[in-house]
């Protein structure tokens, strides 16, 4: 049996948009033969979200899609799609259109070619489209990335990225306890402690949103995310 890539898809209020970036999904070619499986995980959404989801995957039978019973946030989404995933690698995608599946191959080939286990998308290297947005966001995710740089030791630019891309035995092996947007700060320092485990960035693009776009994250999970990386890199806990 070949390999199978589990693509883990979060969704919140997505309705308006869901199709699309499962439209772009479903047409990805991966590379070496690997298959697809996708982990739709819908947290509860207060919108028509699983309606256009069920009607979406009637004819899709790689397409898995879970639902959470009350709202528990994007991190608590990941983990139960961690937890189903059947694939020997797993990435996370957005429902929104910010980043582009037909990257994922990018991610896929440091792996693929035996030289990583882990594999970030970086929005910040490389010369791919990158849509000019929000100023403070940007120097909020650079001291982000440089205070997880430094109890982890790595030379990231791009912590934050939705695109990390995980050998699955890897990821399965975390005891991630963060629910809602402290998951990247929090499993970017557990893999950091992982002996011998070879960390790889590319860079890629990024289509980001307005907040009148659907855009989620506040600065309220930005002081989460220090306070996670404070947590999570001083204390194994």
């Amino acid at each position: 049996m070949g390999e199978k890539l589990t693509i883990i898809i979060p969704a919140y209020n997505e309705a308006r948009t869901i199709h699309n970036i499962l439209d772009k999904v479903d047409s990805v070619q991966l590379i070496n033969g690997i298959e697809k499986e996708l982990v739709i995980v819908n947290d509860c959404s207060t919108d028509n979200t699983a309606e256009v989801i069920h009607a979406y995957i009637k004819t899709k039978s790689y397409i898995r899609f879970i639902e959470h019973s009350v709202n528990q946030g994007k991190g608590a989404a990941i983990h139960t799609g961690i937890k189903q995933a059947n694939g020997n690698y797993i990435i996370v995608q957005d429902a929104d259109l910010e980043y582009d599946p037909n990257e994922i191959n990018v991610l896929l080939k440091p792996i693929t070619d035996g030289f990583a286990d882990v594999v970030y998308g970086s929005r910040f290297m490389g010369g791919n489209p990158h849509r000019i947005l929000f100023f403070w966001h940007s120097i909020g995710n650079k001291i982000l990335t440089f205070g997880s740089n430094m109890f982890t030791n790595l030379n990231l630019t791009d912590m934050e990225t939705c695109y990390k891309l995980f050998k699955a035995d890897i990821i399965k092996s975390l005891p991630l306890q963060e629910k809602r947007f402290g998951f990247e700060p929090e499993v970017t320092a557990r893999i950091s402690r992982i002996p011998n485990i070879r960390i790889y960035e590319v860079g890629i693009s990024y289509y980001g949103r307005t907040y009148a776009e659907g855009k989620k994250i506040s600065w309220k999970d930005g002081f989460r995310a220090i306070y996670c990386i404070i947590k999570y890199g001083m204390f194994k806990v």
